[in-house]
């Protein structure tokens, strides 16, 4: 019974990713390379100066990550909660501003991966922080606040379990 249930949430998770646009699924990839060490995402995702530019920005805003992860504030308390959520909020902004995640479930999806399952509780609130910066463009601001469902905003708790499938380039075969 446990193998069909995790079985079940991992074809879960892979339906979930393949909804997301192109661009939002290599945005994903991309960004689990960088934050989780993965790949040289240079040398896979760079297709010109542009993006050069922006892979390393993103390897310079991801250094937080670490740190993020091994310390979690106790969701019930107020001890830690500004440093925790300053620096998640500033990658969250970063990555918002990228214009690649066009919602609360395509973000929820990748900050599930880099940081794990316990920082799901302040998922919502780092996202709707991050889309209401003025730093990004109003009608984009507008179209994420859009995106997130009551139920996600309001959620009286969070699922434990660890993601399982974590997307990853695929070499595209010669014809």
């Amino acid at each position: 019974m446990a193998n069909t249930t995790a079985a079940s949430l991992t074809i879960a998770e892979l339906r979930e990713f393949a909804g997301f646009s192109p661009a939002e699924q290599r945005y994903i990839k991309r960004s689990l390379d960088i934050g989780l060490g993965r790949e040289d995402a240079f040398k896979l995702w760079a297709r010109n100066a542009v993006e050069s530019a922006s892979i390393r920005s993103q390897y310079l805003v991801y250094q937080e990550l670490k740190g993020l992860r091994n310390s979690v504030p106790a969701d019930t308390g107020f001890d830690a909660i500004e440093a925790y959520m300053g620096k998640l909020l500033r990658i969250a902004a970063f990555d918002l501003a990228q214009d690649r995640l066009t919602c609360f479930s395509s973000f929820r999806f990748l900050y599930e991966r880099l940081l794990g399952a316990e920082v799901r509780p302040f998922l919502p609130s780092a996202f709707c922080a991050a889309a209401a910066l003025p730093q990004i463009r109003p009608e984009r601001r507008k179209h994420l606040l859009q995106s997130i469902s009551e139920a996600a905003a309001t959620a009286p708790g969070w699922s434990a379990r660890e993601p399982s499938f974590y997307p990853e380039w695929v070499e595209k075969e010669a014809a």
